[in-house]
């Protein structure tokens, strides 16, 4: 039986993780470099192989003042993201959640301060019964750790098959398939890019299904053997 719904943010809810992209692309513009789109890639849930800045320092072949150079590209990704709208299907879904008596709650791997914040702007903070991120001291891990998943599901007070995860990453698809939740992958324009393997499920976009039908995929699978 399914009696919470727990959300990624980054990606799912909203779209920042284009906004992040532009911001990065324009600082190495501004200094004559373009960033290596293979390695942003990989980098996608925050998990960098090689940090934007490192790679920014070694085109231009000598030290930056790294703490302007990002204070600008925040701004710049901070207006960027607050034009971005709620994406397709998420309010639907999250109205369909109130309606059958669910549970909502976030798991990300941003801060909390990042998601609340803008789940706030967004008029959305108050539909989550609990928001769990990477800086939440019961947390202090990024996905493809499962820690943010377990902590979510210990606020909401279900257990992991009670529970359906939407995530928009393969970091994420892991870390909510690894706490044993049924998961729904829904990728974005980034993302797809990348694949995200492993969900139970995935969508093109969450208006694609409802959440009455995503259940009654999750109850299949569950009542499937092993």
């Amino acid at each position: 039986m399914t009696r919470a719904v727990i959300f990624d943010f980054d990606g799912l809810i909203v779209d920042t993780e284009s906004p992040i992209l532009q911001a990065w692309t324009e600082v190495f513009r501004e200094h004559g470099c373009e960033l290596p789109l293979d390695e942003w890639l990989a980098s996608v849930g925050g998990n960098y192989v090689h940090h934007p800045m490192d790679r920014l320092e070694e085109c231009v072949g000598h030290p930056l003042d790294r703490a302007a150079v990002d204070a600008r590209r925040r701004a710049r990704q901070l207006a960027l993201v607050e034009t971005q709208p709620i994406l397709p299907g998420v309010e639907a879904r999250i109205a369909e959640a109130h309606a059958l008596g669910l549970k909502l709650a976030v798991a990300s791997s941003s801060s909390k301060g990042w998601v609340a914040g803008h789940l706030e702007r967004l008029g959305l903070i108050h539909h989550f019964y609990a928001v769990r991120a990477r800086t939440d001291p019961d947390v202090g891990v990024r996905k493809p750790d499962p820690t943010v998943y377990l902590a979510a599901l210990r606020a909401i007070g279900v257990a992991a098959n009670e529970a359906i995860a939407i995530e928009d990453s393969a970091p994420g698809v892991q870390a909510a398939r690894t706490a044993s939740i049924f998961t729904v992958a829904v990728p974005n324009d980034i993302t797809r890019r990348l694949g995200v393997p492993g969900a139970d499920l995935t969508l093109d976009s969450l208006a694609d299904m409802t959440l009455e039908q995503i259940i009654e995929a999750a109850a299949d699978r569950r009542q499937t053997p092993a």
